[in-house]
């Protein structure tokens, strides 16, 4: 049963994370609209839950559970664009610091759960967060290339964006080498040439 106090802060959890539905990315889904980080959080899990039959030893409940808290920090903060990250001295500082903000209303067993699992993903401390690193970017590439992103785009970037967390799973790097394909087809495309 659940008491009225652990109701309430539950509530205002959510009512709080909502503002993941209007966090707009430096992304354009295909018709056009901002990319927000609900949406990128959404697909990102929907890529662990087929992908994760494919690697062998992964917990898929825990993968999910990962995913779905590994930018719940920007409910208060925002996205900071990977472009941009190299001049932000500790956007992993900062997003943890607004996640514990942002999990101050639940119950302290709920938010420790919550707090390591972000833990683990910025660590890359199990398969599970490995995967759900290496996904993590692969989903914002898949993005990039379906999008309609503004004039003057660098797809390129991804070419070597996340290139890090993609390169020791077959699995991931098989899907890695398609959206490199893809990213450099558009970056021609994007040259007019």
């Amino acid at each position: 049963m659940m008491d009225d106090a652990t109701r309430d802060g539950l509530l205002a959890f959510l009512r709080q994370a909502e503002a993941l539905k209007q966090v707009t990315r430096t992304s354009w889904t295909s018709n056009g609209q901002p990319e927000t980080v609900a949406s990128h959080s959404w697909r990102l899990c929907l890529m662990a839950l087929v992908v994760a039959p494919y690697v062998p030893g992964i917990d898929v409940g825990k993968l999910l559970r990962i995913c779905l808290v590994h930018d719940l920090g920007e409910a208060i903060g925002g996205d900071i664009s990977a472009v941009l990250q190299e001049g932000v001295p500790s956007k992993a500082a900062q997003e943890r610091a607004d996640l514990l903000t942002l999990t101050a209303s639940l119950p302290a067993a709920v938010r420790d759960d919550l707090v390591a699992l972000w833990d683990e993903y910025e660590s890359s401390a199990t398969p599970e967060a490995q995967l759900a690193k290496g996904l993590d970017k692969l989903e914002t590439i898949l993005q990039h290339n379906q999008g309609a992103m503004p004039p003057g785009f660098d797809f390129r970037f991804n070419l070597r964006y996340g290139a890090a967390y993609t390169a020791s799973d077959p699995v991931l790097r098989a899907l890695r080498a398609v959206l490199d394909a893809e990213t450099e087809q558009r970056a021609r495309e994007a040259e007019g040439s």
